[in-house]
């Protein structure tokens, strides 16, 4: 009875259109009342859900990318990936999408790497006549890899609740990230060629390039740095978030000079907006997670799900299929917090390899971000592209396709996901 009580306290929640969060809160509160757990539970729970250590990443990224963006490093990577790809058959959407991948490796964050690129790129393609709509699809699909490309901060929030090396997951995220990123400038050079876009119409010259390239070094070196740092064992993801902090400072006040005291206000407020944002979410999915655990929601859908198929290959589809609607209405940190206790006995029991299945976790949530009702990235675009959202949803469905023929290769070859980080030696905590 009480776990009914949650469940549909939380469907009630959302189909009222009530925020993430307190739907998860409102039904945890109903559950309690129908059963004999002390009230001081919430209080505790709620401490405990973000009382981990590894958390402290997320504000530091999201503040280091909010910096760097401010301090116009998006703009000097922007430079250098147009001088090498511009002249191509839609170059701005390839150059957007290649710059995109570049920034995920400073941020963590989707919808903060559609608004950092997106703001620089999407006005450029405008200008040079590519529709409105291809502009905002490419935007804010490209922003999508924000999860994927180490750091990032669903993978940092997966490994907490699993369990699993962070370091693993990032590594994990390498090979999946270049995979999915060219699968995007595919779909953009396919697109653009049908719709008769251009690119600039720049010759490539090697000097010019490495000139860019030279004038643009300290921005360059920014993922090294954080990576580099990580995964040569010199600090830990925590440690290396505020180094990503001070870097932002230093390259953007200090060597491009363009940090002043209000912009820097402006990137504290921006990251505490959004830092508040995945915390209350963190502790609110923390304590309807364990209401789920303690009255044995994992159990009970291991059982039914086996007695449909006990193949992993199935199995593997079927939460697919799961993620895919669940996006549509969830947000991705919330449907991670909340799923992953409850999936992860099952995928486990199946012989699913714990970080191959946070990967796909992950890059499902990619689509999440381009589906409407919620899709994230798809009102970020459409607010810079002026454009409908039904408009862009159709421009970004040649981009849902290819990241769903990944997903399946990825899903199905899980050596894609695990070799490097094995190699390195990088599993289970």
């Amino acid at each position: 009875m009480t776990l009914t009580i949650l469940v549909l306290g939380l469907i009630a929640g959302l189909i009222l259109g009530l925020p993430v969060f307190i739907s998860l809160g409102i039904a945890t509160y109903l559950a309690l009342l129908a059963s004999d757990i002390p009230m001081t539970m919430i209080a505790q729970t709620l401490y405990q859900g973000v009382d981990k250590f590894p958390l402290l990443a997320i504000p530091c990224f999201i503040l280091a990318g909010s910096l760097m963006e401010y301090g116009g490093v998006t703009r000097q990577i922007i430079d250098v990936i147009s001088r090498f790809t511009g002249k191509i058959t839609g170059g701005l959407g390839i150059t957007t999408i290649l710059a995109c991948m570049f920034f995920s490796a400073i941020s963590g964050s989707g919808p903060g790497t559609v608004a950092a690129v997106g703001s620089l790129m999407i006005p450029a393609m405008i200008r040079h006549g590519y529709d409105r709509g291809y502009a905002g699809a490419v935007s804010s699909s490209g922003g999508t890899l924000g999860i994927l490309i180490p750091p990032s901060n669903p993978m940092i929030i997966y490994g907490v609740i699993a369990n699993v090396s962070i370091t693993g997951m990032f590594l994990a995220g390498m090979i999946p990230g270049a995979i999915i990123g060219l699968a995007h400038c595919f779909v953009a050079y396919y697109v653009a060629k049908r719709m008769g876009f251009r690119g600039t119409g720049e010759s490539f010259e090697w000097m010019d390039f490495i000139k860019t390239c030279w004038n643009s070094k300290w921005a360059l070196a920014a993922p090294v740095v954080i990576l580099g740092g990580i995964y040569t064992g010199i600090f830990t993801p925590v440690e290396a978030s505020v180094v990503a902090v001070f870097y932002g400072f230093f390259v953007g006040g200090v060597i491009n000079r363009g940090l002043n005291f209000s912009k820097i206000l402006q990137a504290l407020y921006d990251s505490s907006l959004i830092t508040g944002t995945v915390i209350i979410i963190v502790g609110t999915s923390t304590l309807f997670g364990q209401m789920l655990t303690m009255y044995q929601a994992p159990l009970k859908l291991t059982n039914f799900i086996t007695k449909v198929s006990t193949n992993w290959f199935v199995v593997l589809l079927l939460l697919i299929l799961v993620f895919y609607f669940l996006g549509m209405f969830m947000e991705t940190l919330s449907t991670i917090i909340i799923l992953t206790p409850v999936l992860l006995p099952l995928v486990t029991q199946l012989g699913i390899d714990p970080i191959h299945f946070g990967i796909i976790f992950v890059v499902t949530n990619e689509v999440a971000f381009l589906t409407p009702p919620l899709g994230v990235n798809l009102f970020v675009a459409m607010k810079m592209a002026d454009v409908s959202l039904e408009r862009l949803s159709l421009h970004v469905l040649p981009h849902i396709l290819a990241i769903s023929i990944c997903i399946l290769l990825l899903a199905y070859f899980p050596k894609i996901s695990i070799w490097l980080p094995r190699l390195l030696g990088f599993g289970r905590i």
